[in-house]
């Protein structure tokens, strides 16, 4: 029948007809994927695997004892941090007590119950000097109460409003696996390489080279976990002893992903790739410690250094503009920050103000950096029978970055006048021998905050000494009096408008020359979502959501 009709249509009939069928099919299918976009969404699905690669070396896999990123970054995979097991908590008028309750029928990976036990033990190993615990200052001055098996009570000796991102940092140990160690040999324990954890993934195995070099580890999805399921199945953590080797293992594909990218080794990636960046709350600045130096206790000194270090050429020149500038002790993603603005970088002006302090040029001490005149020699001035001279020692860890920034630093004071030796050391030298007796003039150096204002380890003058961490050897009474009215203040409003106060006073003081706060980026797979926040506070907080990573989606109804 219908062969019939099609043959005796004329051509200009069939034409119109076929027309008019592929229109209503097109139509049919545009209508369709319409009704699909509108009345569906975009939703993770379980993937198979993901691997990412870090370089160094796992050694303490234990939360309360870790002192690398690389031993941070797999506690965070394996360990829950104690909001992670709470039902609620509650905070007494005062601030001072704060009782928390377990969720119930919490496991550790090995299927042992989870209880305020463990938290107990957690805090008092913490608290105990012979483990030797990065988390030992924190928790100083906090007794930790089992109320039941489900709920503890802390009291604080002193009022803290920012308590909860104590609780946020602290993940807790087993302490069925680690009673029996004494805190002292804590270090020795097996389980620090073979961890029982209770965050999203669980620990399953480790590849070890002939010469002990750990390969890889190998997580699987933990059951236990207390909060969401995660969507890949397994992860792996792959360890390479340089940054070269990271990169050519992503560009071959035997890694999905790496943090920690340096600016310049970007154009080094030659496979398709996301990079994320995230903002952490950190700034590098130069310290000046004005016990070692009688010319850095002249305010004008240090206005003119300042001033005469171009903040946006390092910016541009070492980060390829993947930072920013810094002119405070707090970041732009802290509550409270005020932006201060930067003092303008000139080296007319820089030279004005020391001119009118009588610091002048003596020219048989030449100067023969770049860009200098070779008539500029360095500047000096009689202080009594002595004559002082601009000339100063900065120490400045062998990181790339750094000692790239201290080299175009270098170039611009010697354009004031100002003789500046680079003093690079190893990194892991510079606690020890330089920070520890404060033996420095200058220390470029960095300052990992939180995300909160609490800046007392940095700038109150009683962390002047170590194991303090204020740098510049800052003592001023005002300060002190505002960073300990923050830290007291529940009132939000008034505890921001007292930040901005605390930011104008250090600043306008100069004890130390801010520089920059260099984005975290991550390379990966085009695929991989999930990432999460777009700040971190330290490069192992990017896994804090690890459990919402994902590979593949699929369309769901709304």
């Amino acid at each position: 029948m219908i062969y019939q009709i099609l043959k005796s249509l004329t051509r200009t009939e069939k034409i119109f007809l076929y027309s008019a069928i592929a229109i209503f099919f097109i139509s049919s299918l545009l209508w369709f994927g319409y009704f699909i976009n509108k009345n569906t969404v975009s939703v993770p699905v379980e993937s198979e695997a993901y691997a990412e690669g870090v370089i160094g070396q796992p050694k303490f896999i234990n939360p309360i004892i870790s002192n690398t990123d690389t031993d941070r970054d797999l506690s965070q995979i394996v360990y829950s941090d104690l909001t992670e097991l709470l039902d609620r908590y509650t905070v007494d008028p005062e601030g001072k007590i704060w009782n928390v309750f377990l969720k119930s029928d919490l496991l550790w990976s090995d299927d042992k119950p989870l209880t305020s036990d463990d938290v107990i033990f957690t805090i008092e190993t913490i608290q105990d000097p012979e483990a030797r615990s990065p988390l030992f200052t924190t928790w100083q001055g906090i007794i930790a109460n089992r109320i039941s098996e489900l709920e503890i009570e802390f009291t604080l000796r002193n009022q803290y409003v920012f308590f909860l991102d104590n609780l946020k940092d602290l993940k807790i140990i087993p302490r069925h696996i680690f009673s029996s160690i004494p805190s002292s040999n804590l270090k020795l324990s097996n389980y620090n390489l073979e961890p029982v954890g209770s965050g999203p993934y669980k620990y399953t195995s480790y590849d070890l080279r002939n010469d002990g070099f750990i390969t890889q580890y190998n997580f699987a999805i933990n059951p236990n976990y207390a909060g969401k399921r995660a969507f890949i199945q397994k992860v792996s953590i792959k360890f390479f002893q340089g940054i070269e080797e990271l990169i050519d293992s992503f560009n071959s594909r035997k890694i999905d992903g790496f943090g920690n990218l340096g600016p310049k080794n970007i154009e080094k990636i030659k496979i398709g790739n996301k990079l994320t960046e995230l903002k952490m709350p950190r700034y590098y600045a130069i310290f000046l410690n004005q016990n070692m130096s009688e010319a850095l206790k002249e305010k004008a000194v240090r206005q003119a250094l300042d001033m005469a270090t171009d903040k946006n050429k390092l910016i541009n020149e070492v980060f390829n503009g993947r930072a920013e500038t810094v002119s405070q002790p707090i970041t732009s993603t802290i509550e409270g920050y005020k932006g201060l603005g930067l003092l303008n970088f000139s080296i007319e002006e820089a030279t004005k103000i020391l001119e009118k302090e009588g610091w002048k040029i003596n020219p048989s001490t030449q100067l023969l950096g770049e860009g200098v005149n070779q008539e500029t020699g360095i500047r000096e001035k009689k202080s009594g029978k002595n004559t002082i001279k601009l000339e100063f020692q900065l120490i400045v860890p062998q990181i790339q970055f750094l000692t790239d920034a201290a080299d175009l630093i270098k170039t611009d004071w010697e354009k004031i006048g100002i003789k500046l030796d680079l003093i690079k050391l190893n990194p892991s030298d510079i606690n020890e021998d330089v920070i520890k007796n404060r033996n420095y003039q200058m220390l470029m150096f960095g300052n990992i905050l939180k995300n909160n204002p609490d800046i007392f380890s940095f700038w109150h003058s009683s962390e002047k000494f170590y194991p303090g961490l204020n740098l510049s050897l800052f003592q001023n009474k005002k300060t002190d009096e505002s960073i300990e009215k923050i830290r007291k203040e529940m009132d939000a409003e008034k505890r921001i408008s007292e930040v901005g106060n605390l930011q104008e006073i250090i600043t306008s003081e100069n004890p130390a020359i801010f520089l920059f706060s260099p984005y975290y980026l991550y390379a990966s797979i085009k695929n991989l979502g999930g990432l999460g926040e777009k700040s971190l506070v330290i490069p192992s907080d990017r896994f804090k959501n690890v459990n919402e990573w994902y590979l593949e989606t699929s369309r769901a109804l709304k």
